[in-house]
């Protein structure tokens, strides 16, 4: 089976696949929905804001780096066109206000995320496929 998979930097992709982070922030849009198998890019996040949102619980899930680490459903994309619509939505999407760049930002709306065991597996910055992907438990 081919599926498709969305890369995030680690903590991003733990903190999505546990469901502490509902939305990832990117500067393109899409208009896939449906299934999305979760990457954990090989290199990590540096930036201290988003490993200080990590929950000890979630340390050792954070570590697994470049590979499939989960499944969540993209139901819907935001449109994040001012900071202060950006700022509204912080608790599902987790960035730092200063992150907001003109003229928009874009949230991928994720539901049903959950882990899946890790597979190694090359990433890429926009969706890729996934041959002979493992079924994602709802």
């Amino acid at each position: 089976m081919v599926r498709y998979a969305l890369s995030l930097k680690q903590p991003w992709a733990a903190l999505l696949v546990y469901g502490h982070k509902t939305v990832e922030v990117r500067r393109w849009a899409t208009t896939r929905r449906g299934p999305v198998l979760i990457h954990a890019a090989r290199v990590p996040d540096p930036r201290p804001e988003g490993w200080a949102q990590l929950p000890p619980e979630l340390r050792e899930a954070a570590k697994l780096v470049g590979g499939l680490v989960g499944a969540a459903d993209l139901t819907s994309v935001i449109a994040y066109r001012s900071p202060p619509v950006f700022v509204a939505d912080r608790a599902r999407h987790l960035n730092d206000p200063a992150w907001f760049h003109p003229p928009r930002l874009y949230g991928f709306v994720f539901a049903n995320a959950r882990p899946l065991p890790f597979r190694p597996y090359p990433g890429n910055v926009r969706f890729f496929t996934v041959e002979d992907a493992p079924e994602a438990p709802a």
